[in-house]
């Protein structure tokens, strides 16, 4: 299996669903996941390889799944051993796995987004075993359908076009990529992302709580700051709701390309005050903040599916999503709209901070629902792959 990253170095929720997805098929299958640099990552229900000859350093690596060939130019640390660009490191993660590939045993070849494919490609050259790729994003998603990274939409193609079966995240993404990618609707399957809900913790801690000593409502955002997730939309929703409850407060839990854009916007707009950035967060500070949120909204223009909605769900926190999104497929107790309808997000938002039964409903039915699922669903469909491509 070649991915790029996992828990703790992990940008977003490719990492996540690389680990649980893993760990779940770890229960069937031997799992081999090779990473393109050294880190200090604990998995012992997996054996780790590193795609990086440097064999005595240990990297917290800056390189993110999505970050631009602009934003890795300009990394102020020494990236000498990675290569000149973002497109250099996945060549040069590709190379490695040709000779990862000719020394390990193993049946299948599953590899995670773009940035793996050439990896994986490599290892099906050299082995001749079956080839899976699966995508958690596509760049058609990633640019709201504009304006696509070309290099990135190619690599994307051809891993599909040579992969013997072909992953998406959702039925969003499948349709994407039979549309807008080319590829046959029989090569093509759904397996929908999940999380062990019995994995994250009831805990709390009072002093998160201190913000809204005052009253103060929370309406959380949690995702990277980019085109993809909708960050301005969630701002034309705050100034909105401000006009009617000045008691709010918007918290953004994330970064990303429109961090500092989104910042300057909600200045000009005159609810800076109100808006509070956190900057990139995880494991229990951003379990903290859920548990904070009186309600989380994902305004996602392309999601392909937003684990983080059932993070909020699992933590008790009533959600708005995007009909745009992946896990708008699998979940019923969630308020679901456009992510271009200001008008009817508003009025969602305000109705759960108005009507306590309407809030505490979401969270007892919501937290029920995600209580059932687990990666296990994921992981048997695809061993169901597995099993058809080694047979």
């Amino acid at each position: 299996m070649f991915g790029w990253e996992l828990p703790p170095f992990n940008s977003g929720g490719l990492g996540v669903a690389c680990y649980g997805l893993s760990k779940s098929l770890s229960k069937n299958v031997d799992i081999t996941f090779v990473l393109p640099r050294k880190v200090e990552v604990s998995a012992d229900f997996l054996k780790l390889l590193f795609a990086n000859n440097i064999k005595i350093t240990t990297i917290d690596s800056p390189l993110r799944p999505y970050m631009t060939s602009h934003e890795y130019s300009r990394l102020e640390e020494d990236i000498t051993m990675y290569g000149n660009d973002l497109f250099s490191e996945v060549k040069r993660y590709a190379m490695e796995a040709r000779k990862i590939a000719q020394k390990e045993q193993f049946d299948i070849i599953h590899a995670h987004d773009w940035l793996s494919f050439e990896a994986g490609i490599a290892a099906k050259e050299v082995s001749g075993k079956p080839l899976i790729v699966q995508l958690h994003s596509t760049e058609y998603d990633r640019c709201g359908g504009e304006n696509l990274n070309k290099a990135v939409y190619d690599i994307e193609k051809r891993g599909m076009e040579i992969a013997d079966k072909v992953v998406g995240v959702s039925n969003l993404t499948k349709s994407i990529i039979q549309e807008h990618y080319g590829i046959p609707s029989e090569k093509v399957f759904a397996v929908h992302n999940r999380i062990n809900a019995d994995e994250y913790s009831d805990e709390t801690n009072d002093r998160i709580f201190q913000i809204k000593k005052d009253g103060k409502r929370i309406v959380l955002f949690a995702g990277r700051i980019t085109l993809q997730k909708g960050p301005e939309y969630f701002l034309q929703v705050a100034k909105r709701v401000l006009e009617y409850d000045q008691n709010v407060l918007f918290v953004m839990a994330g970064s990303g390309d429109m961090e500092y854009k989104i910042m300057d916007d909600a200045a000009v707009m005159g609810i800076s005050d109100k808006v509070l950035f956190t900057g990139f967060l995880r494991g229990d500070e951003l379990a903290h903040v859920y548990k904070m949120a009186d309600i989380f909204v994902m305004p996602s223009v392309s999601e392909p599916f937003g684990i983080a909605a059932l993070e909020s769900m699992v933590h008790g926190t009533p959600v708005i999503i995007s009909k745009q999104s992946g896990v708008s497929e699998i979940v019923q107790n969630a308020l679901k709209v456009d992510f271009w309808d200001i008008d009817e997000m508003v009025n969602k938002i305000l109705s759960v901070l108005s009507f306590p039964s309407l809030k505490q409903t979401l969270q007892e039915n919501g937290r029920n629902e995600v209580g059932i699922f687990s990666w296990d669903m994921a992981a048997d469909e695809c061993l169901k792959l597995y099993r058809t491509l080694v047979n």
